[in-house]
């Protein structure tokens, strides 16, 4: 017992290098921290913002039916990559998630990924996300690609890039729900 008194930070310590090595708890902890750092993105400056003007870009859905990105040119459009395996694109996918149910009818929504369709459709059903998950075909326009996971851009309806989030960020905030309410309204 006295051992225990003596060295408890240190057995501490080993533990939480132990449970952190452990895959299966490592990531919901990864998770958790990515939740509470994660703020509101914002917006890029008028001046500083691009335009897209290339919307050629084939993507398809979880059932391989192609997808055109085009099809969204007029529209505001809200673009995140991400992958399953990625700590930080899981922390914000709740707050993404509340985002859609909210804006799905009134924004285009496009979660890009470039796992397989039965992994996606695995982890969208274990996590209750009804989002519409997209499947590269082409390369994305080049305005929009990036090496990093997760990116988000929110694209007005004239194609300026007013968003763009590298990392995990918590999209469900006031002031990214009264810049869409504002781009809806152009």
């Amino acid at each position: 017992m006295q051992f225990f008194k003596k060295h408890w930070s240190n057995i501490f310590f080993v533990l939480l290098i132990a449970v952190l090595l452990i895959p299966q708890t490592r990531l919901p902890i990864q998770v958790f921290v990515q939740r509470l750092i994660a703020s509101s993105p914002g917006a890029i400056k008028k001046e500083n913002q691009e335009t897209l003007t290339d919307y050629a870009w084939v993507l398809q859905n979880l059932n391989s039916k192609p997808v055109d990105f085009s099809a969204s040119s007029g529209n505001v459009i809200v673009l995140n990559f991400w992958a399953t395996w990625c700590p930080p694109c899981q922390a914000e996918m709740p707050s993404l998630q509340k985002l859609y149910s909210d804006y799905g009818n009134k924004v285009d929504f496009y979660f890009v990924s470039n796992e397989k369709a039965g992994t996606l459709q695995q982890f969208l059903s274990r996590k209750h996300y009804s989002f519409p998950v997209y499947i590269e075909t082409t390369a994305a326009p080049a305005i929009l690609q990036s090496s990093a996971l997760p990116t988000t851009f929110v694209i007005s309806k004239t194609g300026k890039i007013v968003m763009k989030e590298t990392g995990a960020a918590d999209w469900n905030s006031q002031k990214v729900r009264r810049l869409l309410d504002e781009l809806t309204r152009e």
